[in-house]
């Protein structure tokens, strides 16, 4: 089978692989699309992202739908030619933090396409993968393979909103409309926030969400002040979705939220400065939020049944042969929101 390799930065290849051999409880999966995550971006631009670093090749990627091709010994609930959404999420469900319904927090995760240990996780940017039964979601008759590929991201901002707690009547900010941005709006619109405001740096991107349910957008480039006008009254929103991590939105964001609100930060960045006095005197909680793990089912059954529409994120298809190309798309913020490819 081909797979796609990153073996330093800029050094993307296309090789062939041996398929895996199933086993009992597993089901092989014909990979049919996969969609370029951040965390792939960082592996092709940089070799990897703060001190976690490549250190032998390795198969990218994790959003992820195909075909099951082959049944495993006991497996059950699966047919052959049924198409999934796989979950990349492999915890060991036997660690402290599994033992208390905190997978995410698995200490021997085992997520597709991660650098963090040695020997590395291989991802599922191949043609073809062996998955355990339980990873894989069926997908309706009438949802496309690329709209299944969302299931992951879509998941990330289903656990954001997990974290942050009830959103119903709620005044959001978001902050950062890429792709997982923006899947925080259609995330926040589908709990129930009664009015949703995005900010980008970009036009086109600000463009897309709100045909994916932002009430407004402001491009903070240009016109700063339209988000600072929210800091009247010491402030206005109940919730933000910092989807960025870059420590200006973060400081433009505490300025705007009201008293007692909470700010989830999704985005990933360097070391910033806050100012605490903000933080203490309006009572404002910052609550991390990490991958997910039942959210994925969740996704998948909202895609399944069409509450929500993902297709307008899709901006680029490339075939495997192609994706150094398609790498190279998804690094352009100006052109690109989601880009996948076909296997």
């Amino acid at each position: 089978m081909k797979a796609i390799v990153i073996h330093a930065a800029k050094d993307l290849r296309i090789e062939e692989r041996a398929r895996e051999a199933i086993g009992p409880g597993q089901v092989e999966i014909a990979i049919e699309a996969g969609g370029i995550c951040g965390s792939d971006l960082h592996y092709y631009n940089h070799g990897g992202f703060g001190a976690i670093r490549l250190r032998e090749p390795m198969i990218l990627g994790h959003e992820i739908a195909g075909t099951v091709r082959e049944l495993g010994a006991g497996v059950t609930g699966l047919s052959v030619g049924d198409r999934v959404a796989v979950s990349p999420s492999r915890p060991c469900n036997h660690c402290h933090y599994c033992l208390k319904g905190q997978q995410n927090q698995c200490l021997n995760m085992r997520f597709y396409g991660s650098a963090m240990p040695m020997p590395h996780i291989q991802g599922a940017f191949r043609q073809s993968l062996v998955a355990e039964s339980w990873q894989c979601h069926k997908i309706g008759e009438d949802i496309s393979i690329h709209e299944a590929a969302f299931a992951e991201p879509f998941a990330v901002t289903l656990h954001a909103v997990n974290r942050a707690g009830s959103l119903l009547g709620k005044r959001v900010l978001v902050t950062g409309c890429g792709p997982i941005g923006a899947l925080a709006i259609v995330a926040a619109r589908a709990h129930g926030a009664r009015e949703i405001i995005a900010t980008d740096v970009i036009d086109g991107v600000l463009d897309i969400a709100r045909t994916i349910g932002a009430d407004r957008t402001i491009n903070v480039a240009a016109n700063p002040q339209e988000l600072a006008a929210f800091s009247a009254n010491k402030g206005y929103f109940d919730v933000m979705f910092e989807a960025s991590g870059n420590e200006r939105a973060v400081r433009a964001g505490l300025d705007v939220l009201a008293p007692r609100s909470v700010l989830v930060q999704l985005g990933l960045g360097g070391d910033i400065s806050l100012p605490q006095n903000v933080i203490v005197a309006k009572e404002i909680e910052i609550r991390g939020t990490f991958r997910f793990h039942e959210e994925f089912g969740l996704a998948v059954d909202l895609i399944n049944r069409k509450r929500v529409d993902l297709k307008p994120l899709l901006t680029g298809v490339f075939g495997i042969d192609d994706a150094v190309a398609a790498f190279e798309a998804a690094g352009d913020r100006k052109k690109s929101m989601k880009v996948q490819i076909a296997f």
